[in-house]
């Protein structure tokens, strides 16, 4: 797995915001591809709407990214409901508004903790959980405009997600803006986001039972109708089709992304997954930064420090699986809650690997907890099976996770992470080359001098290279700026030591001592 980088298609910007919106269900408990699924039937009802080609590109990635802010606030909403993911999974059951909205507020407050504990809960929600559940609404809406405009949407998506929170009643948040007021868009990713969730979980007869109960309440009463009237042509098929490969093909102004675009896409994202704790803010960009280092100082070539960057941007992505119950918890973790955690890398490396562009990058990103004598998670591989850019990535998360401070821990100070990572490599658990490398690279280690073999300088490994790849004296003289007589000397003193007397010779030599790749030996 860590040999030579495979050119792979440069993805397209849809198929990323797909995958993205995968993870996205996964934070509101809701199977992947729900978001996918409900953005065909928006299109399907704004089709039957007669909203034109533009509103409709606006509605698909409005419907597919609609939720993105609601990760920024999960360590909050833990607090307040203690399940982040099982209170958005129980949001799209309940009309939200009156008794049904309170009691399924107070039916989360404090679930799972005892009696009296419980009841204090239940006493600071019904004083202060009004003004605390606007602000993170607001704060959604927020950081979901910002979050769609770093990913690449247009300003006009970014407005449309400021009104995900808001009724046709006018009893939403954060604004109470109601009726026609709300856009046109939104309305109709509104309707289609929850029927989704009812028509695959009670049938069609379900859906529109729902839809009828919260026709102007909720939802356009118009737009209600439209579905209620047409909803077995409007979901015919919708729970049986391949709902990831039709969203591709139905995606509105596509196009490929490649280099800095997909760079700061896949940063974005890295930020998004971040976002799910504030003890792991800014931690993705660290690994990204520490890695990308770590492997042009251990010799890698550049395409595979690329690889590992990108791998570091997103490797966290399967975090927003997992609840924030879990992940800011102070006290040791259970059994269960071990095994949710031990699943996170998976669920980065299923999403990803969804765009076959990202295959090298979601397989990184999904060993960045393997050990390597097997003890991590979630395969348990270790020894061969983990190549050098694995054991690069994992070296790099576990010193970067140790400057951050945890619910269990603080964050240790760049010296004791690096004591750390050192006797975790004494354990067996972290490659030593690897370790050296990202320490290095975080300048807690100095830069050693590589011994080359036969006693070859770095000079004389660099002019080697070039007489491998069939330049002349002249053409390294002018290339390195160097006399050419000093060049004939570097190339005789280079036969003499490793035995040669042409190119092919040289040729194997450098092959057999790993020379070929600018130069650089594995250490």
């Amino acid at each position: 797995m860590g040999g030579v980088t495979q050119s792979s298609p440069d993805p397209r910007r849809s198929e990323v915001l797909a995958a993205l919106s995968l993870a996205i269900d996964l934070g509101l408990g809701q199977p992947m591809e729900h978001m996918l699924r409900s953005s065909l039937l928006a299109l399907r009802i704004a089709g039957a709407a007669g909203v034109d080609a533009a509103g409709q590109g606006r509605i698909y990635y409005a419907n597919l990214l609609a939720w993105i802010g609601c990760h920024a606030d999960s360590f909050e909403l833990a607090a307040l409901f203690t399940d982040d993911i099982a209170f958005r999974a129980d949001y799209y059951t309940r009309d939200q508004r009156g008794l049904p909205m309170y009691a399924g507020m107070f039916g989360h407050a404090g679930a799972g903790l005892p009696p009296l504990a419980r009841l204090g809960q239940w006493t600071r929600f019904a004083t202060t959980g009004n003004s605390a559940v606007r602000k993170l609404i607001s704060s959604h809406c927020v950081s979901a405009g910002v979050l769609a405009s770093r990913v690449g949407l247009d300003d006009g998506v970014a407005a449309l997600l400021a009104h995900t929170f808001e009724r046709w009643d006018g009893k939403g948040l954060p604004e109470g803006v109601n009726g026609p007021e709300i856009p046109l868009e939104m309305r109709i990713t509104h309707l289609a986001d929850t029927a989704e969730v009812f028509l695959r979980g009670e049938g069609l007869a379900g859906a529109v039972a729902m839809v009828r109960s919260r026709r102007g309440s909720q939802f356009d009463p118009a737009l209600a109708e439209l579905f209620i009237d047409q909803a077995e042509t409007l979901t015919e098929g919708l729970l049986d089709i391949d709902c990831w490969q039709v969203a591709l093909d139905v995606a509105p102004d596509d196009g490929t992304l490649s280099g800095v675009q997909l760079d700061s896409v896949l940063r974005a994202i890295g930020d998004f997954a971040d976002l799910k704790s504030p003890y792991t803010a800014g931690h993705s960009r660290g690994v990204a930064v520490l890695v990308a280092h770590a492997a042009e100082e251990y010799g890698l070539p550049p395409a595979d420090a690329v690889e590992l960057r990108r791998a570091g941007w997103v490797h966290d992505l399967g975090r927003l699986g997992v609840s924030n119950q879990v992940w800011d918890k102070k006290e040791p973790l259970s059994r269960l809650d071990l095994e949710r955690v031990r699943m996170h890398p998976y669920l980065g490396e299923r999403i990803l690997s969804r765009v076959p562009g990202l295959k090298g990058v979601a397989a990184l990103a999904g060993s960045h907890h393997e050990r390597l004598d097997g003890s991590g998670y979630p395969r348990g591989i270790g020894g061969t099976e983990l190549g050098m850019k694995q054991r690069l990535l994992a070296a790099a998360d576990a010193y970067q996770s140790s400057l951050e401070p945890r619910p269990h821990r603080p964050a240790l100070g760049p010296t004791d992470a690096a004591a750390r990572l050192r006797r975790e490599v004494s354990a067996g658990r972290h490659s030593l080359e690897a370790a050296e490398a990202v320490l290095v690279a975080a300048g807690q280690q100095p830069r050693r001098q590589r011994a080359f073999p036969a006693g070859l300088t770095s000079r004389e490994v660099e002019i080697l290279g070039m007489l491998c790849r069939g330049m002349n004296p002249a053409e390294i003289a002018a290339s390195l700026f160097l006399a050419r007589k000093t060049v004939r000397n570097h190339v005789e003193h280079i036969y003499t030591k490793i035995g040669a007397s042409n190119r092919v010779g040289a040729t194997l030599f450098a092959m057999a001592h790993g020379l070929t790749e600018q130069g650089t030996p594995p250490r």
